[in-house]
């Protein structure tokens, strides 16, 4: 799976990105290399977090799928 992360400077000093393909992703990190980490961590994080409700319109089955 590849996800785009936008980068932004921070105002006092260090980094912070956002995933906008994932409401609510955001990290930082003083500086690119630990900003690259932090976007790692927090994307599993939310995946690992995100349960989403699911309601099925028939009598449907759901397919699990690991990317």
């Amino acid at each position: 799976m590849i996800l785009k992360a936008i980068v932004h400077e921070a105002e006092e000093g260090g980094f912070w990105a956002e995933v906008p393909s994932l409401p609510g992703c955001f990290t930082q990190g003083e500086t690119l290399e630990e900003l690259e980490s932090n976007v790692h961590e927090a994307i599993e994080g939310w995946l690992l977090a995100a349960e989403p409700e699911i309601t099925l319109l028939s009598e449907g089955k759901i397919l699990e799928v690991a990317v």
